[in-house]
C-alpha cells in the first residue's frame, strides 16, 4: 500500500515541527528586538549626557569670555558627531553666543524608527564657573537625531530575525530527522513487511525485529503482531478445512460424483470468460434420459441409481475431450464443449453420446444370479454461445427447455435451440446496442404533434416525439427503444438531445415570426430524478434565449412515484425557473390526489385510452368528467390526447376541457410540415 506524500506521517510531522519551531523562533526574535529597542533608547540618553560632559568645559570657557570664535569651534566639534543635529551655547535671556544645525537624516525606514525612538532628543546642561557658589553663565543644548540609532536598530533586528528563524528551522529539521530515524523509518519498514504478508498464509512472512528496537514499543508490537498472525493462520486452516468440506457437499452430486447445478454454473462462467477472451464458441448440451421414470417403476430405484452411475461413467469418456460434465438432477446431465467454431461440431458430439448410450448396460451384482441388460435412450438439447446467449444461466435454461421440447417430438435425438424463440431477445439486444450510435448516424429525428386551444381554436403548442428510422429495421417504435434506453441510462443522453433540438426548433420558429407557441417535451422517470436536470434545462433556455414558459415538460404518474422526494425537488426547481409542468397519462397510474396538491403542476393530460372510448364506455366518460372537474378545482389546465373525431372534441369542450391533441388536429409530422400546415396563418 503506497501512502501519498501529503498523507505520510513524516510529511505531517515535518510541517508541524517546522511550523512550531518557526513560530517559537519568530516570537523569541521579536522579544530580542524589543529588548534591543529598549537598549537603543537608553543608549541615546547615555550618548546625549556623554556629549554634554565632553563639551561642557570649552563651552563654559567660551561663554565666560564671550569668545564667539571659540564658541563656533565648540559647535563645529559637536556637529562632527553623526547623531548631533543642532547645538547652541548661550544664556536663555540673551542671544546665543554660537549655534549650528543641520537637516534631519533621510532614512527609508525613518517613519518606523521614529515611532519607537522619536524623531530627535534634546539634552541641556547648565554652564557655571568652577568656583564655589559657581556663577551661572548660560546653557549648552544639544539635539540628537535618532536616525543613526534607528538604522542600527533595524539592521540588528533583521539579523536577529533571520538568525532566529534559521536557528528555529535548523532545530525543527534536526528534530524531524531524529523522529524520522527513530520512529517514521522503522514504521515504514514494518508497513513494507506487512504488505508482503499473504492473508491466505499469514505465517509465511513474519515481521522482523528491527535493529535497536528489540525491547521498545516497536519491538513488543512486532512480537504481538507475529503472534496474532500465527493465531490467524491456525484459525484460517481450521476454517478452510470446514469450508472445504461444506463446499464439497454443496458442489458434488453424491450419487454420481459429478458436479451439481450450482458448481456447473460456476464452471460454465469460467468457460464463457475464456471463450470471450479467446473469441471462440461454446456448446451446452442438456441430456435427458427417455422414460427413465418407467425404468425405476419397472425394476427398482436401486437399479435406477446404478444406471445413473453407469451413464455418468460413460459420459465421463466424452467429458475428457470437453469442458465439463455435471448432473442437474433426476435423469438430466449437462456436457459443456468449448472451442466450438461450427454447430456441426456440437451435433457430432451429441450423436456420439447418443450412440454410446445405445450399448446395453448389464446389471449383475444388483439383480440376483441372472444378469439384467438395460438399453437407454436419451434426448439432447443444444445451445450455442454466443449465438443463443451470453450467460451461463440463460444457456442452461435454453438447453433444458430445448431438450424438454424435443422429448415431446422425436426422441433419442438431439435438437438445437430454435432461434425464432429468441429472435425478439436478440432484436432488443441489437436495438439497445445501436441506440446511441443512431444519434451520431443521424437516424433519430423529432416529430411534432399540434395541440389545439379550445378557447381560441388556435394551435398553441406541439408535443415533441422522438422517432428512429433504422436503415435495416425500418421505423422502430418508441415503445420499444425508449424502455431499453431507460434500462441502460442511455435515456439521459437521448433526453438531453431531444431537449436541445426541441429548443433549437422553437428558436427557429420564433425567428421566423411564429410566436405564442410552446413545445412539450416528455421526461422519463430517470431524467426526472437526475441531478443534472435543472442544469440541462437552464442551459438550453439560456443558449436559445427562450422564455421559460415556452417550454412544457411532461412527466408520468409512475415516474413521479418512483422517488417522490427527488422528483419534487426537481419540479420545484423547474417551477422557480418558470418552466411549465404537466402530468402525462393521468388516470393510468397511481392517481393520488396528495401529490397533485403538493407538486407544482400546471396541467393534467388525460390519457388517450379514456378519450377514444368516451362514447362506448360509460366509465371512461365518468373518468374524463372527473379529471376535468378535478383540474378546475386545483386551478390546473387540462388537455385531452387521442382526439380523433369532432364528436369527441365537442364532448370535451362541453365538459370544460382546455386543450386537445390527436389525429383530428394533425398527426405527428416533421418541423417543416408542421410549419407549412399549422403556422402559415400566424
Amino acid at each position: 500500500m503506497n501512502i501519498e506524500r501529503k498523507d505520510s506521517l513524516s510529511f505531517k510531522l515535518l510541517r508541524w515541527v517546522l511550523g512550531a519551531a518557526l513560530l517559537v523562533g519568530v516570537i523569541l526574535s521579536f522579544m530580542q528586538i524589543i529588548y534591543d529597542a529598549y537598549v537603543t533608547d537608553q543608549q541615546i540618553d547615555t550618548d546625549g549626557q556623554r556629549i554634554l560632559a565632553m563639551f561642557k568645559d570649552p563651552s563654559t570657557q567660551a561663554l565666560y569670555s564671550l569668545d564667539e570664535d571659540m564658541g563656533r569651534q565648540v559647535i563645529e566639534g559637536l556637529l562632527q558627531h553623526e547623531a548631533v543635529r543642532s547645538a547652541s551655547i548661550g544664556h536663555p535671556m540673551e542671544a546665543s553666543l554660537a549655534q549650528g544645525a543641520r537637516a534631519l537624516q533621510d532614512h527609508m525606514y525613518r517613519r518606523l524608527t521614529d515611532l519607537v525612538l522619536s524623531q530627535e532628543r534634546a539634552f541641556t546642561v547648565a554652564l557655571v564657573s568652577n568656583k564655589s557658589g559657581g556663577e551661572y553663565y548660560g546653557d549648552l543644548q544639544v539635539v540628537l537625531d535618532t536616525a543613526p540609532y534607528g538604522h542600527r536598530l533595524l539592521t540588528n533586528a533583521g539579523v536577529i530575525l533571520i538568525s532566529g528563524v534559521l536557528r528555529a528551522l535548523i532545530l525543527g529539521l534536526v528534530l524531524y530527522l531524529i523522529y524520522h530515524a527513530l520512529l517514521t523509518r522503522p514504521l515504514a519498514k514494518i508497513i513494507r513487511h506487512l504488505g508482503r504478508i499473504n492473508p491466505e498464509r499469514p505465517t509465511d512472512h513474519k515481521l522482523p525485529l528491527l535493529y535497536g528496537h528489540e525491547k521498545n514499543e516497536l519491538g513488543v508490537w512486532t512480537l504481538k503482531v507475529n503472534q496474532l498472525l500465527a493465531s490467524i493462520a491456525r484459525n484460517t486452516h481450521l476454517r478452510r478445512e470446514a469450508e472445504d468440506s461444506l463446499l464439497l457437499m454443496s458442489q458434488i452430486d453424491f450419487l454420481t460424483g459429478l458436479p451439481n447445478r450450482q458448481e456447473l454454473q460456476l464452471q460454465l462462467d469460467k468457460v464463457l470468460d475464456e471463450a470471450r477472451n479467446g473469441q471462440h464458441g461454446v456448446a451446452v448440451l442438456c441430456l435427458g434420459l427417455d422414460d427413465f421414470k418407467n425404468i425405476n417403476e419397472q425394476y427398482s430405484y436401486q437399479i435406477g441409481d446404478w444406471l445413473l452411475q453407469s451413464v455418468a461413467q460413460r459420459l465421463r469418456a466424452h467429458s475428457q475431450l470437453t469442458g465439463c460434465l455435471a448432473r442437474l438432477g433426476s435423469d438430466q446431465f449437462v456436457i459443456v464443449k468449448p472451442g466450438v467454431q461450427e454447430p456441426d461440431q456440437a451435433a457430432a458430439l451429441a450423436q456420439s453420446i447418443l450412440d454410446s448410450l445405445k450399448e446395453p448396460l448389464v446389471v449383475t451384482q444388483l439383480y440376483g444370479s441372472d444378469a439384467l441388460s438395460v438399453s437407454l435412450n436419451a434426448t439432447i438439447g443444444i445451445t450455442l454461445y454466443p449465438d443463443d446467449g451470453d450467460s451461463a444461466e440463460l444457456l442452461l435454461q435454453q438447453a433444458e427447455q430445448t431438450m424438454q421440447l424435443a422429448k415431446k417430438g422425436a426422441r433419442n435425438s438431439y435438437q438445437f435451440f430454435v432461434a425464432s424463440i429468441d429472435s425478439q431477445i436478440r432484436l432488443r439486444r441489437r436495438i439497445k446496442k445501436e441506440l446511441l450510435e443512431a444519434l451520431s448516424k443521424q437516424q433519430l429525428y423529432l416529430a411534432y404533434q399540434p395541440q389545439m386551444d379550445y378557447s381560441s381554436h388556435k394551435i398553441v403548442g406541439v408535443e415533441v416525439l422522438l422517432r428512429w428510422q433504422h436503415p435495416e429495421l425500418g421505423m422502430i417504435s418508441p415503445d420499444v427503444f425508449i424502455p431499453l434506453a431507460e434500462q441502460s441510462n442511455d435515456i439521459i443522453v437521448l433526453g438531453e438531445w431531444v431537449l436541445e433540438h426541441a429548443c433549437q426548433q422553437l428558436r427557429n420558429w420564433i425567428d421566423e415570426g411564429i410566436t405564442g407557441v410552446r413545445v412539450a417535451v416528455n421526461l422519463s422517470a430517470t431524467q426526472l430524478h437526475h441531478v443534472d436536470l435543472l442544469r440541462q434545462v437552464r442551459e438550453k433556455l439560456s443558449l436559445y434565449n427562450l422564455p421559460p414558459d415556452s417550454l412544457e415538460l411532461e412527466v408520468t404518474e409512475t415516474g413521479l412515484m418512483e422517488d417522490i422526494q427527488a422528483a419534487a425537488s426537481n419540479l420545484h426547481g423547474l417551477r422557480e425557473m418558470g418552466v411549465r409542468l404537466a402530468i402525462d397519462d393521468f388516470g393510468t397510474g397511481y392517481s393520488s390526489l396528495s401529490y397533485l396538491k403538493t407538486l407544482p403542476l400546471d396541467k393534467i393530460k388525460i390519457d388517450k385510452s379514456f378519450v377514444q372510448d368516451i362514447f362506448d364506455c360509460e366509465d371512461n366518460a365518468t373518468i374524463v368528467k372527473t379529471i376535468i372537474q378535478l383540474s378546475k378545482n386545483l386551478g390546473m389546465r387540462v388537455i385531452a390526447e387521442g382526439v380523433e373525431t369532432p364528436e369527441q372534441e365537442e364532448f370535451l369542450i362541453a365538459l370544460g376541457c382546455n386543450e386537445g391533441q390527436g389525429y383530428w388536429y394533425g398527426k405527428p409530422a416533421t418541423a417543416t410540415e408542421v410549419r407549412a400546415r399549422f403556422f402559415k396563418q400566424n
